[in-house]
């Protein structure tokens, strides 16, 4: 019985956490029952047999392959229903476009599926329906007229499939445009960018299983319980196996606290505690703890130097800039102590095995990429890469971005990660593909936006997304996209971008899901492992078609005597054509039915301290620890999510904290230095001149560190500020915090008067 059960991991002695905050998941299950009435078949095949379109934790079905039992996640569930759902009532787009402005994304959702083509010009009062050959010609003779480097294409990652990303990129090129991205771009690019400068391989190094059994995981930057909360299953059995778990983060987080795992009896009754140890830096404060910690384990020589000796090349630079670096700099910058630091040097000189894994808390900063390196710092000290139990994850939120940009839907490299501006790349890639393709790295997500308000593109091509929800000052993006004469937005429902007035013409497209591809798709999880999805048979919605078969369409109609190059019959063909391009996913082409996958790399890579970097070594950096220099008064405003998948709302309160949405997360020492109250009204002033009211909700995070919801606090972050090296935004800002209780009072006093 002992074995069955551990009462001293046990969340508390109430049963099912009762009075506790934490999601629902039960009430989760009956509310995506009723959500789907209308077609419960087809939402079960969907579960049952397709690969999640969720994060990036992937399945086959409710399997996985870390874990025996099931694998279903409320983020799966909330999203069910945006592939059952019937088509919207489409007239509205022809006579109803001002009522549609005034609602929400989440009740633009709530109306279906967009079931036909629509075109909008300057001046017209709504959307028209048109053929499908009407709008393909209508974009292709606006792309055929264009200067290629006036075009750009971007991909959310939501459900689509690598084959889908693979065709995309593809037509860019033929159209003569290396601008294309997805959307890792705003979120994991500079763990892809850093991993490959020190170890060789954007992705992470081990598998999920190899969590389970680890000595030490150590979560930088990351809040999982929420993002993939699948994970806090692995993270009960790495409990139940000894594992120590370590939390660095601002915040602390309540679901890495404990969790009600709703599939394990013991933890769904009595939860399960998961974190053993905190340490609460501030927001930009990661090197210089990281640092720090290093420091002390180079100077009690807790490193493992044959392995350094062997394998790698930077350590002493590194050990020379780390001596330089004072403890009390350290210390101020990070905002933790030298204690601290010790602490958690400690904890990994007693490891035998560590995992590091970290999320959007470490990459979406002006320094991203080095504080992914600083990270990668550590456990190439310990030798904790290359074999099980030890390794680097950059956990992914959204199940297309690794895929997405390993298939080549990016603006710098082709299929495998090949360099654009390598001439052998290009040459070697216009022979495989039969046309010439553009050297020029292209514009980056962010860019194109920013290209667009500067008067620099012409056609903007948009399968899925949201720039008005994602990116900074929404204001500014609106501008930016009122400006483009031609936007293509091909999706499965209608969005706020789409509503946005056209400078010439607006087309919108009716896409499939990733189960209505016909010959099924493919997609690459967190852990490298290539997944095959079928093609699951449901109702037709309208005229939606296949994502790819849009893409090649469009560029065969642009130069229809060069269609042989650029169209696949089927999407058989398309992963023939991905594993001849690309030895990296070797493997995909045998995967042809429910349960078929390949992990490239193995279970775990860098295998006896072979790394992919042109050298084969793993790279040490030496790094200057960033100041957040924050004036008396003011506090570091980052970004959190609640009960949403990437911008998509399911709840106007976080389950987690119990927070409302328009809350501002606050320490209660500031809040009685501001003599505030919990839920009072705060107007938040950001170093941008853009300001937000919110409601003070304290809770336990690092004093003069703050938190807001995204996306609706992207007001409040500046436009055009970014990671050179990788691109994504820096998604903080500087801001003061302002009580509005005197002008509520004056403002009740005049009523009154009256």
């Amino acid at each position: 019985m002992a074995k069955l059960i551990t009462p001293s991991l046990w969340a508390d002695w109430k049963p099912f956490g009762l009075g506790e905050k934490k999601p629902h998941h039960f009430w989760e299950i009956f509310k995506t029952v009723w959500q789907n009435k209308r077609h419960p078949l087809y939402a079960w095949r969907i579960l049952s047999r397709g690969c999640c379109d969720g994060c990036s934790l992937g399945t086959m079905g409710m399997k996985d392959w870390t874990m025996s039992g099931i694998h279903l996640c409320t983020i799966r569930l909330n999203l069910l229903k945006l592939n059952t759902m019937a088509a919207m009532p489409w007239q509205r787009l022809e006579n109803d476009l001002a009522g549609l402005k005034q609602l929400s994304s989440a009740q633009l959702r709530e109306l279906g599926r967009l079931p036909y083509p629509m075109v909008r010009r300057r001046g017209d009062a709504g959307f028209r329906r048109v053929s499908w050959d009407e709008a393909l010609d209508l974009i292709a003779n606006k792309i055929r007229v264009t200067n290629p480097q006036r075009i750009a294409f971007y991909l959310t990652s939501r459900g689509l499939t690598n084959e889908v990303y693979y065709v995309a990129q593809k037509v860019a090129r033929f159209l003569g445009t290396n601008h294309v991205d997805n959307a890792a771009r705003v979120c994991h690019s500079p763990s892809s960018v850093g991993l490959k400068q020190t170890v060789g391989v954007g992705a992470s190094s081990v598998s999920y299983k190899d969590w389970i059994g680890t000595d030490l995981l150590v979560l930088v930057g990351s809040d999982i319980a929420n993002n993939q909360p699948v994970t806090t299953k692995y993270l009960y059995y790495a409990k139940k196996a000894g594992t120590k778990i370590v939390v660095i983060n601002p915040y602390k987080e309540p679901g890495l606290t404990r969790y009600w795992v709703p599939s394990v009896p013991e933890s769904a009754v009595m939860g399960t505690r998961l974190m053993d140890d905190f340490f609460q830096v501030s927001t930009g404060g990661d090197i210089a703890f990281l640092n720090g910690t290093l420091k002390y384990l180079i100077e009690q020589g807790w490193f493992n130097q044959e392995f350094i000796e062997k394998h790698t090349v930077g350590w002493e630079e590194l050990k020379a800039e780390l001596a330089s670096q004072d403890w009390e700099m350290l210390e101020r910058f990070s905002g933790l102590t030298r204690d601290d630091m010790r602490r958690f040097a400690e904890l990994i000189h007693n490891a035998r095995t560590g995992i590091l894994v970290w999320s959007m808390g470490i990459t979406q900063h002006t320094f991203g990429v080095q504080n992914v390196k600083a990270v990668v710092n550590i456990a190439i000290s310990q030798g904790w890469l290359g074999k099980e139990h030890c390794g680097v994850v950059p956990i992914r939120g959204h199940s297309g971005v690794q895929g997405g940009a390993e298939v080549g839907a990016v603006p710098d490299a082709l299929p495998g990660g090949a360099a654009v501006n390598n001439p052998d790349n290009v040459e070697r890639f216009s022979k495989l593909w039969g046309f010439d393709v553009p050297e020029a790295p292209g514009m980056r997500a962010v860019s194109m936006i920013d290209a667009a308000y500067d008067g620099d593109v012409d056609v903007f091509y948009c399968s899925g997304g949201n720039f008005l929800e994602v990116l900074p000052e929404p204001d500014y993006v609106r501008e930016a996209l009122e400006k483009i004469p031609l936007r293509v937005h091909q999706d499965i429902y209608v969005t706020t971008q789409m509503l946005v007035d056209p400078a010439e013409t607006v087309v919108l497209l009716p896409a499939q899901t990733r189960y209505e591809q016909p010959g099924g798709g493919t997609e690459t999880n967190t852990e490298r492992r290539i997944i095959f999805t079928p093609h699951i048979p449901g109702p037709q919605v309208g005229e939606a078609r296949c994502e790819w078969e849009i893409f090649q369409e469009v560029a065969a109609r642009v130069y229809p005597d060069k269609r042989d190059k650029i169209t696949f019959p089927n999407a058989q063909a398309i992963r023939n054509e991905i594993a001849q391009v690309m030895p990296l996913y070797a493997g995909i082409e045998t995967l042809r039915k429910k349960g078929d996958q390949v992990q490239y790399g193995g279970r775990y890579l860098y295998k006896d301290g072979q790394f992919k970097t042109p050298d084969g070594k793993a790279h040490f950096f030496a790094l200057k620890p960033p100041e957040v220099v924050l004036p008396a008064g003011q506090f570091i405003l980052s970004t959190r999510r609640g009960k949403q998948f990437n911008s998509l709302i399911y709840s106007k309160k976080d389950t987690m904290s119990g927070a409302p949405r328009d809350s501002l997360l606050i320490s209660a020492e500031d809040a009685a230095a501001l003599h505030v109250r919990e839920g009072e009204r705060v107007r938040v002033k950001s170093d941008n001149g853009q300001s937000m009211e919110c409601r003070i909700h304290i809770d336990k995070i690092k004093p003069r560190n703050v938190q807001a919801f995204w996306p609706e606090c992207n007001v409040l972050i500046r436009r055009r500020v970014c990671d050179v090296a990788a691109g994504v935004p820096d998604y903080n800002a500087i801001v003061e915090i302002e009580p509005l209780r005197a002008a509520v009072g004056a403002g009740a006093g005049a009523a009154a008067a009256d």
